[in-house]
């Protein structure tokens, strides 16, 4: 039996992609974004995220402030730049992969929030997330990473 023969040889009518925006565009997203490309979210506050190993070992050498919660490092930069950079580490010991990036979110939440008016520009700034870090109130980290701000800036 030859079940060619009873197939169409009419091709499809072409459909339209579902992953490809219509022509007008996608109505729930802006097409116009007034940040420069690559610029993001913490560049808008002035602050600049550390990503390089050498610039968290670097700020290890600066000073300290442990807290209950967190650990910040603060190394001011010999260099003509004011801005601030950040940057955040949660080692395997506080938990899993869905604990450490949900202290890492707690921690950048606290640092968008409070380094660029209590920050020291010109300067590193890394926050180590500990164990005990995910279980504390939001306030509390504030708190103390307010004070942590306070002590290395002295």
């Amino acid at each position: 039996m030859n079940d060619e023969a009873d197939l169409s040889a009419e091709q499809p009518r072409a459909c339209t992609s579902s992953r490809l925006p219509h022509a007008d565009g996608d109505a729930g997203r802006a097409q116009h974004h007034p940040q420069a490309p690559g610029a993001g979210p913490q560049e808008t506050l002035g602050l600049t995220r550390l990503k390089k190993r050498s610039d968290f070992l670097a700020a290890n050498s600066g000073r300290r402030a442990p807290m209950p919660g967190f650990v910040l490092l603060m190394r001011p930069r010999d260099d003509a730049d004011p801005r601030m950079r950040v940057g955040f580490t949660v080692s395997k010991k506080v938990g899993n992969a869905v604990v450490r990036n949900r202290m890492k979110r707690r921690l950048r939440a606290l640092a968008d929030e409070l380094l660029p008016g209590a920050g020291q520009p010109g300067a590193d700034h890394v926050l180590i997330g500990r164990k005990g870090g995910i279980e504390r109130e939001y306030c509390l980290l504030r708190a103390e990473l307010d004070k942590a701000l306070a002590k290395v800036r002295r």
